[in-house]
């Protein structure tokens, strides 16, 4: 028979239990709506109805292949797409969802050159279909790159039904916010990462080329992206607005999920020119990185989209010991060939406990597009189970850094299943260099590291680094790499700091 204590103590535990139960929340990301999308378009020039080129073996292959009547791995989505995607959501769990992450990047890649009043209809026209879609849901927005020059303060008023009054006194000042859960210890706090943002190339004529037909190149407007001297002094206060947050969370017990458009770290399917793998500048994402060590304890989960892709990232302490994840989903717009790896449209549902905030795991969809083209009817299917997929007992930072040290064993089936998910079945190759720049990518978040995680001499100087090292099994593979990148000889030769701590 219990003691009175120990029934205290049981009541109080079984309380506990009694107020946790299990909520569901949906991650959408990267729809890129194009309204001049048209099934009569030219799939070399952003699926646009414009007048041909007479030559050029582009014009003869555009005649052949039309793109479809739900997008085009070439292009960005048209509204059927987005629709398709949103009734999806709304068929597969109905209003039991808590909220739904929205994490940027609205807007076509070619929306740029619009007036600002044509960005604003393209955005509420969306706010519109998700708000009839979750009338009894938040829907918690954030800011990409591509989602126009407005000010902040008439996206707030787009987004006033979801977002309390204390929210928006800072999304009015800067585009970032957080949200207090009434009914549990979760805060939201959604960042506008495009003060983070490393740009590769300022050339904006250069670096939408492959996007924008050569008509559309008047005088492209400034974007979101583009960090003037008040942007600078916007993004430290979002530095130390978000420390503030943190620690009163620390301090109120609280735990938090950090949502944002653009990831810290690096593009694992980015091979090549260092500089067009990076998304933060150097300074904002060791300052990002910090914070998260920092506050490991009171944050939950990270989720971010903007890379297209299906993928994950661990973070590590100074000793080498994983403390922190972030997830990365992939986008409803199929790619961008020549720019970026294609891939099929995707959408993802997590399972979380709505007390503590806990992920305890995700299904994710997607959408076949050539079959879906072909017989005229999007056809969303499941892809697979997170914890299921990958055999994980659970969703840590523990578990997901066990995951990426078996993408190290060349005879493994884990790398292959995660490659499939990466790109969401279109079906890329990645040989051993793309294998290794994955592996670095998803352990190796500080630049200074994923670079020594490629360079093959450093390693050799390393006998004194943590266990946790570059598989030598891969030691042909960062010779090559070491030729690819230029490595030896790079821009970034010793810049390395504090090396002897980090995990190499």
């Amino acid at each position: 028979m219990l003691a009175p204590f120990g029934w205290l103590l049981w009541l109080l535990a079984y309380s506990g239990l009694a107020q946790a139960r299990t909520g569901f929340f949906w991650h959408i990301s990267d729809l890129h709506l194009d309204t001049f999308y048209s099934t009569q378009g030219d799939i070399y020039r952003s699926c646009w109805e414009l007048a041909r080129s007479v030559s050029g073996s582009n014009a003869n292959n555009a005649a052949t292949e039309a793109p479809g009547p739900f997008g085009h791995y070439n292009c960005d989505s048209p509204w059927s797409l987005i629709e398709s995607a949103v009734k999806t959501m709304k068929a597969k769990q109905g209003d039991n969802v808590e909220f739904v992450l929205w994490t940027g990047d609205a807007l076509s890649h070619s929306a740029q050159p619009l007036s600002e009043q044509k960005q604003h209809e393209i955005l509420r026209n969306i706010t519109e279909l998700l708000g009839r879609s979750f009338s009894s849901q938040f829907i918690f927005p954030v800011l990409g790159h591509e989602d126009g020059s407005g000010s902040y303060r008439r996206l707030g008023e787009l987004w006033r039904h979801w977002l309390p009054s204390e929210a928006l006194v800072t999304f009015d000042q800067g585009g970032y916010y957080s949200i207090e859960q009434t009914k549990s210890r979760l805060r939201i706090v959604a960042l506008n990462t495009n003060f983070m943002r490393h740009d590769s190339d300022p050339d904006i004529r250069t670096s939408h080329s492959l996007r924008w037909p050569t008509e559309y190149f008047t005088e492209p407007k400034a974007s979101v992206s583009s960090i003037s001297a008040e942007d600078e002094l916007l993004a430290e206060q979002q530095w130390l607005w978000l420390e503030e947050v943190l620690t009163k969370s620390e301090e109120k017990q609280e735990t938090v999920y950090i949502v944002g458009h653009m990831p810290p770290g690096v593009d694992e399917r980015q091979m090549g020119s260092q500089r067009n793998q990076l998304t933060f500048t150097e300074h904002n994402n060791q300052r990002y990185l910090e914070i998260v060590r920092r506050f490991a304890k009171v944050i939950q989960g990270q989720f971010f989209g903007h890379l297209h892709s299906d993928t994950f990232r661990v973070i590590y302490d100074a000793k080498g010991n994983p403390i922190s994840w972030l997830m990365i989903a992939p986008s409803i717009v199929p790619g961008k060939a020549g720019i970026g790896s294609p891939n099929n449209p995707a959408l993802r549902l997590y399972k979380f406990d709505t007390g503590s905030g806990q992920v305890l795991d995700y299904t994710q969809f997607w959408l076949d597009l050539h079959l879906a083209n072909r017989a005229n009817e999007p056809t969303w299917q499941l892809e697979y189970n997170l914890t299921h997929h990958y055999a994980l007992p659970n969703i840590s930072a523990g578990a997901l850094h066990n995951l990426a040290e078996h993408f190290s064993d060349a005879d493994s089936p884990w790398f292959t299943r995660y490659h499939r998910a990466n790109d969401v079945r279109y079906g890329s190759a990645c040989p051993g260099p793309c294998r290794l720049n994955h592996y670095c990518a998803i352990t190796r978040l500080d630049y200074d590291e994923f670079r020594l995680c490629l360079e093959k001499e450093q390693l050799a100087l390393q006998g004194h680094a943590p266990a946790a090292r570059v598989p030598t099994s891969w030691s042909w593979l960062l010779g090559v790499l070491g030729v690819f990148y230029g490595l030896a000889t790079g821009w970034w030769a010793g810049r390395c700091n504090n090396c002897h701590i980090q995990r190499i």
